[in-house]
């Protein structure tokens, strides 16, 4: 379906589809222990406001250790407390680092929430990215990705068990074991939640392409984590999952699904009335996320001393513009509606929202309830279908 839409002042756009959702990734940190209560509080009202406003999901990261976004070190239960309360939402990962999880578990924990939100669920899915929660874990960081592709492999066998199949019995990594009778609960519907990997390696695009699922399209290629031309980059990834999707047999309703959820993320959305406010607030929230990037620097170095845990990606600070460009989405309503245009005409389904990034005080928070009232006020009717 095509839709035409004003994007900005006397401007008309033709999008390939006429909808484009919105989703809130909760994406906040604490600099000290004692800050961690207000942060789940802050985050579950933020949360609610998202809804209120008409959001499309929320998604929550998949971390331990430190304080980016503690209660993400088990976002699953966090997202199950806010199911009980938010009725209209989705809820997603990004991304649930498959290493770390028993595969026996993340099939369980999977259905649950299924369950839970009616299927309303996406399960990002990925290798992980920090040597310091490998180690914690008991996993050899070099061998992640292995492990990673495994586990999926053993989820997909559980899920498909019936309770008089043969035993499933496995052995990946820190994982073994032996189930006997089924995975309970069951899922929700006839196919369990849809998994959301990331779109970068091929095969990766082609799981979630064959499968159906949506999936995640980078914005930069490794082992630059950064850089100046984002869309040249999801271009690339975002037109060779949809070849994939779209040859894969398909009916169009699960090829339309998957679209509509394919993401593409920014790190920071942070809007004001005017372009240089925007600017200006925004460099006053990346000195501060900077600044706790580099407390936790200690402990990266240290699990990167071992060589097997050693990162070879290259992560530009986020004062430069390689990391803006490709991280953040700023400005006035009119600017962010300009700079989205061109996404929603090749095809993204989702823009995820980081609203809450860096250490999250009361001002930071204010900012971040303002950028969702522009963004639901002023940004998203640009993008949706006249009801």
């Amino acid at each position: 379906m095509t839709g035409e839409r004003q994007i900005g002042r006397g401007q008309t756009r033709h999008f390939g589809r006429d909808l484009m959702r919105f989703s809130v990734f909760l994406n906040a940190r604490t600099t000290a222990a004692d800050q961690d209560r207000q942060l789940i509080l802050d985050l579950v009202d933020h949360a609610k406001k998202a809804e209120d406003l008409g959001f499309d999901a929320i998604f929550l990261p998949d971390h331990h250790f430190t304080g980016y976004m503690p209660v993400a070190s088990d976002a699953m239960m966090f997202a199950a407390y806010l199911a009980g309360q938010l009725k209209k939402v989705h809820f997603g990962f990004s991304v649930t680092s498959v290493p770390l999880h028993s595969p026996v578990r993340f099939a369980e924990r999977v259905n649950i929430l299924d369950q839970l939100t009616e299927g309303r669920l996406l399960v990002g899915v990925g290798s992980g990215t920090t040597p310091e929660e490998m180690i914690g874990f008991g996993v050899n960081y070099k061998e992640a990705s292995a492990i990673a592709e495994a586990n999926l492999a053993i989820a997909e066998k559980l899920w498909a068990k019936q309770i008089d199949d043969a035993p499933i019995e496995f052995e990946n990594g820190p994982y073994k074991g032996k189930v006997l009778q089924r995975i309970a609960p069951a899922m929700y519907g006839k196919r369990h939640a849809r998994l959301m990997p990331v779109a970068m390696k091929e095969a990766s695009a082609r799981r979630a392409a064959e499968h159906g699922w949506p999936a995640f399209i980078p914005a930069f290629t490794p082992p630059n984590i950064g850089g100046t031309e984002p869309l040249k980059h999801v271009t690339k990834y975002f037109t060779a999952y949809r070849a994939m999707l779209e040859a894969a047999g398909h009916d169009e309703a699960i090829v339309a699904d998957a679209l509509s959820w394919t993401t593409h993320t920014y790190q920071c959305v942070h809007i004001a009335e005017s372009d240089d406010q925007a600017r200006e607030e925004l460099e006053i929230i990346l000195r501060a996320y900077q600044a706790a990037v580099d407390r936790e620097k200690y402990y990266n170095d240290a699990a990167e001393r071992d060589a097997a845990n050693h990162k070879t990606d290259d992560t530009p600070m986020a004062l430069t513009e390689d990391w803006i460009a490709t991280w953040c989405l700023h400005g006035s309503p009119k600017t962010v509606a300009d700079h989205l245009a061109p996404y929603a005409e090749l095809g993204i389904g989702n823009v995820l929202c980081g609203t809450t990034t860096g250490p999250l005080d009361p001002q930071r928070l204010e900012w971040a309830n303002r950028t969702l009232d522009l963004l639901a006020r002023d940004v998203m009717p640009q993008f949706k279908s006249a009801q």
